[in-house]
């Protein structure tokens, strides 16, 4: 184990038409990975290697899928001998970072994140919502610019100067125009809902049922949560499954601390990060929370462990 580097999981937004085909085919371990998938959810390889853009944006799909990517990319830095000391998952990335960790099996973290993502499509389908990342101004002033509005809310606290806004379509565009002229730039996100903000406590109350009913195991590897920014609790702990349940699930329905997360892992010893999602969101991230650390896509991670 590298008491240095950790694996992050990405969540939705990096999905894209073929993700995946080239690890399976340069890596058995990856291989292996999407057909314990397709043993459960048949469609998983056809949808990441084939599937358009359109239907992998769709929340039902796109969390299995990534879910999917990711374990494969852990199984095949685990051939390598490369065991990261944390783990940590944004939003859905969550799910994969639990399974690396040692928290469920292989097979239940992948039914429940297929779960999760029918709940999430279910309830961002009783609304007309939208999600944007926001840019270049502080976290106070979305914070104060959201305050002015019901039915939005700062959710994703990424990095200095980026926040990702949740809420009602009708009262985006408003907010929008107002983002522009207090100097802000925007970037509309590829999901389908308003993650993380009270329009998902259904689906955040649904999930948690059923968390409750699959095994949960001891972490082999330290996992850390998007509520609280903090280590998972160890199970000697008081209240140890409740605890993992409450914060597997609130997160659906509350803001992702990431910044916050980094840091505290930087704090507890991390210096390496390697993403393990198909793009470089997070990896991206990096450089705006902390040029002091090193952080690596998947793609240039395999490169230099394999020397190419």
């Amino acid at each position: 184990m590298d008491q240095k580097l950790a694996f992050l999981c990405s969540g939705q937004g990096d999905q894209y038409p073929g993700m995946g085909q080239e690890l399976v085919r340069a890596y058995p371990a990856a291989a292996a990975v999407y057909e314990r998938c397709d043993a459960i959810r048949p469609a998983t390889s056809r949808q990441c290697f084939f599937g358009t853009e359109e239907e992998l944006k769709e929340t039902r799909n796109t969390q299995p899928c990534l879910f999917a990517f990711e374990l494969a990319a852990a199984e095949v830095l685990f051939s390598k001998g490369v065991i990261p000391a944390a783990v940590a998952g944004f939003s859905l990335g969550e799910v994969a970072a639990a399974t690396i960790s040692g928290l469920f099996e292989m097979e239940t973290g992948f039914r429940l994140v297929c779960r999760r993502g029918e709940l999430m499509q279910q309830a961002a389908e009783q609304y007309e919502t939208r999600m944007a990342v926001v840019l270049r101004l502080s976290k106070e002033q979305v914070e104060a610019c959201c305050a002015r509005y019901s039915d939005l809310y700062p959710v994703n606290y990424n990095c200095p100067g980026q926040i990702t806004v949740s809420g009602l379509a009708a009262q985006m565009e408003d907010f929008l125009r107002e983002v522009r002229t207090m100097g802000g730039r925007v970037v509309p996100l590829k999901v389908g809902g308003a993650f993380h903000s009270p329009f998902m406590k259904q689906a955040a109350e649904e999930f948690a049922s059923s968390l409750a009913k699959v095994k949960v195991t001891e972490r082999s590897i330290p996992l850390y949560s998007n509520r609280t920014a903090e280590r998972y609790p160890d199970k000697t702990d008081p209240g140890y499954l409740d605890r993992v349940i409450k914060l597997l699930s609130g997160q659906i329905a509350s803001p992702v601390l990431w910044e916050n997360l980094i840091r505290q892992m930087i704090a507890d010893g991390i210096r390496t990060f390697v993403e393990l999602g198909p793009g470089r969101t997070l990896t991206n991230m990096m450089k705006k929370i902390d040029t002091d650390v090193k952080a690596y896509s998947l793609t240039d991670y395999l490169a230099e462990v394999e020397g190419c």
